[in-house]
């Protein structure tokens, strides 16, 4: 497999980025829950800088991603959250996750965050390994709450 390169995203990436996204929530068994759009991720990516987002590239085509944002604890301050890690499957289990993860850890020690958090299903068992493997502690005590709104 060619090496990738791990970069920011940039104006553009929003359509690839999208379509990964609807892959993780086909994974996720959740097809139908994704409302989101490419017009709105680039306006909320580039324009109004709620999130953020490193891409995994392969010869020009985006194979991965870490999108992340900032978020606050009482007891800690700023954080990291992690909302989505996602490697398409045919480039799983060669490092790509673990490349990106490290680099969202040095992104998060050069905001100055006191913690990363995310979250992970309990019967995804190759991502449970997969942070266990890196050393991560997963808190089952915490339930998620959770409200939508149209």
């Amino acid at each position: 497999m060619p090496k990738g390169t791990i970069r920011k995203a940039k104006q553009g990436d929003e359509i690839a980025l999208m379509g990964l996204v609807q892959e993780l929530a086909d994974f996720e068994k959740a097809p139908d829950e994704v409302i989101n759009t490419p017009e709105q991720l680039a306006i909320d990516l580039f324009e109004d800088h709620i999130c953020d987002c490193f891409v995994y590239e392969i010869e020009g085509v985006i194979r991965g991603m870490a999108l992340y944002y900032i978020s606050y604890s009482t007891w800690r301050g700023r954080c990291l959250y992690l909302e989505d890690l996602y490697i398409q499957p045919d480039y799983r289990r060669n490092g790509i996750g673990k490349e990106l993860f490290s680099r969202l850890v040095e992104e998060a020690k050069s905001l100055g965050v006191k913690r990363m958090d995310w979250q992970v299903l309990d019967w995804n068992t190759s991502a449970i390994d997969f942070y266990k493997g890196i050393g991560a502690t997963l808190d089952p005590e915490w339930y998620n709450g959770r409200l939508f709104f149209d």
